[in-house]
């Protein structure tokens, strides 16, 4: 079987945000970003998790069914 990966990314001045993962690891996904936001350290702040947490359920409305 294929494995198939989606791919998020956010370049914010200097900085780049870019997020590989696979439909299994997209909760896993979520949590990172929410973590993130909250980290003082990262320019990632709760409007750019927001973004990309409605961009990883869109790749998730657009997604192919699986095929066995």
């Amino acid at each position: 079987m294929r494995r198939e990966f989606n791919v998020l990314a956010l370049i914010k001045d200097e900085e780049r945000y870019v997020y590989v993962y696979d439909d299994e690891s997209r909760e896993t996904l979520l949590r990172l970003l929410q973590d993130q936001a909250a980290d003082p350290v990262l320019t990632l702040n709760w409007f750019d998790a927001a973004v990309l947490t409605r961009k990883a359920h869109e790749q998730a409305a657009t997604a192919p069914a699986p095929r066995f």
